[in-house]
């Protein structure tokens, strides 16, 4: 859409008039980050033989889903996807969220753990680091920092580098910060595309490379709202394995999937609720004929950053509500609201660039998530990451909305 092109610069214009020092404009690292978005993107997207790669990895997701229903309906019965026992009067609601999608989760965290001790996710994460290092000139511990984010958690990717969160400056620890809200964990990737599978085709390549093109978003408007600072820490980072063996991993990975899942439950059920309560508080406003939903009103209000990425005007409003839903609930909630949506509602395209939008872990519950977690690791910076951290909120937001604007761009 003719809209995006004028997405790119006006999306950095938000973020610079959100800057603590607008007098520094980091315009070398601004300019490299939207190539580095650009390219990948290209590459991804456009490249024959990366296509069919990411074919590859959407055929194994789907052979993953399978496995896993194996699992659930073994462990669940007809809760898990096994043949009920009954009638069912009304399939419609035979799905079960808790028993039927989220459970992937586990197997994805096993398999993870895996393949970290396996030496295949750290050695893609170096590769990654490298090119940040050397594209953006990073130092060494943010490249590791925030190439990782792209595979593991917000609080996971600190961990890496957790003896040198006390040296990082303040532009460095926001850019951090960032990359965790811009993008999404592996283990949650799976999850995510299942959702979608029947609207989104080949879901998981976009989930892929949404959070891998993400990333660069992240650094640089982090880099705007936070101009870098003198002297960065160039240390080497350790990224050996935690685990003693294969079977060790497994087991590990299988316990950290439990803990994940019973998280994701819990803060979907606390958040839905507080939602709920917001909007009965607003229900009892007598501002308009229809009574007040924090939803709606703030998708209102952020339907022209949805406008911004590509979509029709005619569709913001939409996209600016499921925006919304990923912000004051999660990003697991707006997709199954983009999922659940009618053609008439938002076309292809538009929910092709929703799919890139959503993905990132920028909502008020991460953003829970990721100060208790940075605070635990380095408490002596933790005044620094509490002034910081709401504003990763909004840094990541924008990452996603940009990486939404390219691929309207480029599709």
């Amino acid at each position: 859409m003719p809209q995006a092109l004028f997405g790119l610069p006006a999306i950095i214009l938000l973020a610079w008039l959100c800057s603590s020092n607008r007098r520094r404009f980091p315009l070398k690292l601004v300019l490299t980050g939207v190539l580095a978005q650009l390219l990948l993107a290209a590459l991804f997207l456009k490249v024959p033989l990366l296509q069919d790669a990411l074919l590859l990895v959407n055929r194994l997701m789907m052979t993953l889903e399978a496995a896993t229903a194996e699992g659930t309906a073994m462990v669940f019965g007809f809760l898990g996807g096994a043949p009920a026992p009954f009638e069912i009067t009304g399939p419609e609601h035979s799905f079960v969220l808790a028993f039927r999608a989220l459970p992937i989760v586990i197997v994805f965290a096993a398999l993870s753990a895996l393949l970290w001790h396996w030496r295949i996710i750290p050695v893609t994460i170096a590769a990654l680091a490298r090119l940040l290092q050397h594209s953006m000139g990073l130092s060494g511990a943010v490249s590791m920092g925030g190439a990782s984010s792209v595979f593991i958690g917000m609080v996971e990717s600190p961990l890496l580098i957790r003896p040198h969160l006390r040296t990082l400056s303040n532009s460095e620890l926001f850019m951090l910060m960032s990359c965790g809200m811009a993008t999404v964990a592996g283990t949650v990737m799976g999850l995510y595309a299942g959702i979608l599978a029947s609207t989104v085709p080949t879901a998981l390549s976009h989930i892929l490379v949404a959070s891998l093109i993400s990333a660069p978003a992240a650094i640089l408007l982090a880099a705007v709202m936070v101009p870098p600072e003198p002297g960065t820490s160039t240390a080497p980072v350790n990224m050996q394995s935690p685990y003693n063996s294969g079977m060790d991993a497994l087991v590990s990975g299988t316990g950290e999937g439990l803990r994940l899942l019973a998280s994701i439950i819990g803060m979907l059920i606390v958040f839905v609720a507080l939602v709920y309560l917001a909007d009965r508080m607003l229900g009892l406003l007598p501002l308009a004929a229809e009574p007040l939903t924090l939803v709606g009103t703030a998708g209102k209000l952020l339907a022209p950053l949805a406008w911004l990425t590509g979509i029709p005007w005619a569709e913001a409003n939409t996209a600016g509500e499921l925006l919304a839903t990923k912000v004051f609930i999660n990003e697991l909630v707006a997709y199954l609201q983009l999922a659940a949506l009618e053609p008439t509602q938002l076309s292809d395209h538009s929910r092709l660039i929703m799919t890139y939008a959503l993905c990132g872990f920028a909502n008020f519950g991460s953003l829970g998530i990721m100060i208790g977690g940075l605070t635990a690791m380095c408490p002596e910076r933790r005044v620094d990451i509490l002034r910081l951290a709401p504003r990763a909120v909004w840094s990541g937001l924008l990452a996603t909305c940009m990486t939404g604007c390219i691929v309207g761009l480029l599709l």
